[in-house]
């Protein structure tokens, strides 16, 4: 072989050796933890967060796959799962929960984490300031917590004269996230003039007295503190609602869908799908350190009149003027 077409193949060997790691740089798959919790009670989270990365030109299984973790309703299972994405040695964690966020910090310093509609990052120390994170969290705020007022007044224009309202929570989902939303009702009720009525439930098992305890005390109407426990038991906490003709205001539009009276809120779909960014930007090399935390500039109230009409209430036309969506 003369010595110019040696150099020649040797040259275009190179080339195909460059191109062919260049094309396994291309095809990189990008591992992304999820650390959930009850995901089959939720499939629509999941789906609209795989469509935000779609929409960033990702594909599932080509350039990356999602590792899920879900703790079934046992909040305790969190550390043993965030552990075990740790020793995966994902990408990134995807926490769409204030829990999971907490245990995922617990668990890694180092892998990148975005929480998803937690209501205050900065008070469950998550980060340091929402506009610069600080460590390897960062993501999108709910402020959930933070409406129970707007909720309760939303019931009182529904309602002309309720003077009890009884409030469902959790107690212990999240440490510190029931004085954040007690706290809160507590105050917008004084300023309303009404009465409350606080009663706990642990688990779907206390479904049943809590709303004996409601039409014991002769509350007029029901508002619910953000729950993941509540959100997942939702169908059942409707039709009890129903049951018992106690027109109900919910945390997310999920419970008007599933046949509740009024919700007013983020979108939380909508949270998922604005996460994929978060991921894209940190995949192509950006730290959460330097990604402010995203806080909602809208939230929507939705309204099931059919629901109304079957508990013979007449929604006030300022009430519907507010509404973002009507189910009839």
């Amino acid at each position: 072989m003369r010595r110019r077409e040696f150099i020649t193949l040797l040259g275009g060997a190179a080339v195909g050796w460059s191109v062919a790691a260049n094309a396994q740089q291309a095809v990189k798959v990008a591992r992304i933890g999820w650390l959930g919790q009850n995901l089959a009670a939720n499939p629509e989270a999941r789906e609209a967060f795989r469509q935000g990365l779609r929409d960033l030109g990702y594909v599932e299984g080509r350039n990356f796959v999602i590792e899920f973790r879900d703790a079934e309703g046992k909040f305790d299972r969190y550390p043993a799962l965030a552990a075990e994405l740790v020793a995966l040695k994902v990408d990134v964690i995807l926490a769409p929960n204030t829990g999971a966020a907490l245990a995922a910090k617990q668990a890694t310093r180092t892998i990148p984490i975005v929480f998803i509609g937690t209501s205050d990052a900065v008070g469950f120390g998550l980060v340091t300031s929402l506009a610069r994170p600080g460590g390897n969290l960062t993501g999108l705020s709910s402020l959930d917590a933070h409406l129970v007022g707007k909720r309760l007044e939303l019931l009182t224009q529904a309602i002309p004269g309720v003077s009890l309202v009884a409030v469902l929570w959790r107690p212990g989902e999240v440490e510190g996230a029931d004085k954040i939303g007690l706290k809160g009702t507590e105050v917008a009720a004084r300023a309303l003039g009404v009465r409350l009525q606080f009663v706990e439930a642990r688990g779907p098992e206390d479904f049943d007295r809590a709303f004996s305890d409601m039409t014991s005390a002769g509350v007029g109407a029901l508002t619910t503190l953000p729950s993941l426990m509540l959100l997942n038991e939702r169908r059942r906490l409707v039709d009890l609602a129903a049951k018992n003709r106690l027109p109900a205001v919910y945390f997310l539009r999920h419970f008007v869908d599933a046949g509740g009276l009024m919700a007013y809120g983020v979108n939380d779909l909508d949270l998922n799908r604005r996460a994929a960014t978060y991921v894209d930007k940190i995949l192509k090399g950006a730290k959460p350190a330097d990604l402010p935390v995203e806080q909602p500039t809208k939230f929507e109230l939705v309204i099931n009149l059919k629901t109304a009409k079957a508990l013979g209430l007449e929604v006030p036309p300022l009430l519907i003027a507010q509404a973002d969506e009507l189910i009839e």
